[in-house]
């Protein structure tokens, strides 16, 4: 594995990380100034919308894991596909299981530090009792 190649693998075990115990500033540097996210049934967003959804979740618990499935560097850009399996708990009510696809497009900082530019989430709520 390439120095790069590990960088990446350590960016998503810190955003999966950061993300169990809500801590928004390590996400929010994880990410481009220009990043956007496409997921489904929505126009693309950016940064600011991102933060200001993960805001609005101060009061639920994330839960998952992520697998790469294929991760390729390219210079000054990379690509990934990745699986996730994500639980959300909000603090009234019950449990959002969702499983699926991103495909993640990720590019070298000036100062040599890879960070998220494009994103495309394709999680689906999971199916009950077993996988989706």
């Amino acid at each position: 594995m390439t120095d790069d190649e590990h960088a990446i693998r350590n960016l998503v075990e810190t955003w999966m990380a950061a993300s169990k115990t809500g801590d928004l500033a390590t996400v929010q540097g994880l990410m481009a100034d220009d990043v956007i996210f496409m997921v489904p049934g929505q126009k693309p967003f950016g940064k600011d919308a991102f933060l200001a959804a993960s805001n609005g979740m101060k009061d639920v618990r994330v839960d998952g894991r992520a697998d790469i499935q294929e991760l390729c560097v390219l210079g000054e850009w990379a690509y990934l596909r990745n699986y996730l399996d994500v639980t959300v708990t909000p603090a009234v009510g019950r449990p959002m299981r969702r499983t699926g696809y991103t495909l993640t497009i990720l590019r070298k900082d000036e100062d040599g530090r890879w960070v998220l530019a494009r994103d495309a989430n394709l999680l689906m709520p999971a199916a009950e009792g077993g996988q989706a």
